[in-house]
């Protein structure tokens, strides 16, 4: 699964005068239709014709409105291609606010995708601000992706390959902050490049162990560590909750814990994340429809996975130790049944209730594990219940939290980031639901609310600091954006989404202060 990242560089030339395929500006929704962004670079007779091209196809300006033109005059790219980025951007002085960040980033990712196929071209979309020039940069290297490992020779033949070099218009092309920031850059989008990969492999290919092999292989030249526990080692670990749920897979169960320890570490963050690699629902079987994508059960590890190799490979200064709970849920012979019992890493026993709630019990041990580490915090991050989906639709993480101050900033990062996040809360009602009559706990409760209720689930298994009190932890449940089964939008494509990535980069970014 390895990826050649498509070439970035930055440029204060006029854009117009680039020797590329194509030119991509932007444009943004008014009264009278689609207007030009400023800071575009072009002659005042060129973008006077390309407003007036605009007007004459009747473009709006709007997300995702893409519009070509060939031979505008004053423009050495044979092709202008424009990009709608809604409405207009605020225009409050400072930093641009992440809403407006975002919208760039989506734009850049529209043409990027609207591209495919080119050999080059310059994004001339008009921030002039580092925050603004970075959403461009990211966004046109996000949309420049595409999973084409296991294309027959037919649809070889037939695919376009993604827009193969980009260059951002905004700083100086060989200046040490352009080399900085394209590094940056590079980094965040091929994490979250090697996270799709990782969800859209088929998972005949991708299962446990082969997950874990991947991992090692990419951690072999970082400065990550990485520790696979086989079966027989969790068994001894007391890992019986990852255990219990690969056991009827002919393809045993793993725990890879990756960890990071720079010098002067300013904080020591754990991330947990849950790797089903693919979940029939068990014995308590998933209908055959809901089974189609349900190799995207492993997102949240995969996030996890791409995240602390981002973090390491940037020298983020902050500890980072990361668990990656990896199962395959099938029906084999001895596959775990509703009503049987199970001895969670700490000793906790929980009866099982549906076989199909099983993500909640592999991360169950890895928050037990990441708790004896006594971090600064814990974050666990999974592909958990449909009910978030429900609540948040598709395109919303929602984050449950035993912890006030990391909420908000788990919100604020994840927003930063351009990753879409909302609070539910945890209510005190929901815990009772899960008492059993044989085991410590159920690991279900009511049906309402099952977002809630699976965090709550969860949160029986962070442990305590020195003083007796909770440690920080914050549960994001990516059920409904880790994959995107419709048409590809903005910088997201069909398939795996790499969700989570990027908002868990900058929360470690966060801890360094």
């Amino acid at each position: 699964m390895a990826r050649s990242q498509t070439p970035l560089s930055f440029s204060d030339s006029q854009p117009a005068s680039a020797k590329v395929d194509a030119m991509v500006l932007g444009s943004t929704s008014s009264g009278d239709g689609a207007a030009l962004l400023e800071g575009h670079g072009l002659a005042r007779s060129a973008a006077g014709a390309v407003q007036e091209a605009l007007r004459g196809v009747g473009a709006e300006g709007g997300a995702d409105e893409v519009v070509k033109l060939a031979g505008v005059a004053g423009v050495t790219a044979p092709l202008v291609l424009v990009v709608g980025t809604g409405k207009r951007p605020s225009s409050s002085r400072g930093s641009q606010r992440p809403a407006d960040t975002e919208r760039l980033r989506r734009a850049a990712g529209v043409a990027a995708r609207a591209l495919a196929g080119k050999e080059s071209a310059v994004f001339a979309l008009g921030p002039t601000e580092p925050e603004g020039i970075a959403a461009v940069a990211e966004g046109a290297l996000l949309g420049s992706y595409a999973f084409q490992t296991f294309h027959g020779v037919g649809k070889q033949e037939k695919a376009k390959a993604p827009l193969a070099e980009v260059v951002v218009h905004g700083l100086k092309g060989r200046s040490r902050e352009a080399k900085a920031l394209a590094e940056r850059v590079r980094s965040v989008t091929d994490a979250v490049h090697y996270a799709r990969d990782l969800v859209n492999t088929p998972p005949n290919v991708l299962y446990p162990e082969s997950f874990a092999t991947s991992v090692t292989q990419r951690a072999a030249k970082s400065k990550v560590k990485v520790e696979v526990w086989d079966p027989d080692t969790l068994a001894k670990e007391g890992c019986g909750g990852i255990l219990g749920v690969g056991q009827g897979s002919g393809r045993g169960p793993r725990l890879v814990t990756m960890t990071y320890t720079p010098s002067r570490a300013k904080a020591h963050l754990a991330l947990v994340g849950k790797g089903i690699t693919f979940d029939s629902g068990g014995l308590c079987l998933k209908p055959a429809a809901s089974m189609v994508t349900m190799k995207l059960d492993m997102a949240g590890a995969a996030a996890v996975a791409a995240a602390v190799l981002a973090v390491a490979e940037q020298e983020i200064p902050v500890q980072v130790t990361a668990y990656l709970c990896l199962a395959e849920n099938m029906t084999g012979e001895l596959a775990q049944r509703p009503g049987d019992v199970v001895t969670m890493r700490g000793g906790r026993t929980v009866e099982i209730i549906n076989t199909d709630a099983e993500g909640r019990l592999v991360m169950a041990d890895g928050l037990a594990l990441a708790s004896e580490q006594q971090p600064d915090a814990i974050v666990d991050i999974a592909t958990l219940t449909g009910a978030c989906v429900i609540a948040l639709g598709e395109r919303t993480l929602g984050v449950m939290s035993n912890d006030e101050q990391l909420t908000a900033r788990v919100q604020a990062c994840a927003g930063a980031a351009g990753e879409a996040a909302w609070p539910l809360p945890l209510t005190e009602e929901i815990r009772p639901s899960m008492d059993s009559p044989v085991a410590d706990l159920k690991h279900t409760g009511e049906r309402a609310a099952g977002a809630m209720v699976a965090a709550t689930f969860l949160s029986e298994f962070v442990g305590k600091d020195s003083s007796g009190d909770p440690l920080p932890w914050a549960h994001l449940d990516i059920a409904g954006p880790a994959f995107n089964d419709k048409s590809p939008h903005g910088y997201t494509p069909k398939g795996g989404t790499g969700s989570g990535v990027r908002a868990l980069i900058e929360l470690a970014r966060s801890y360094a202060g």
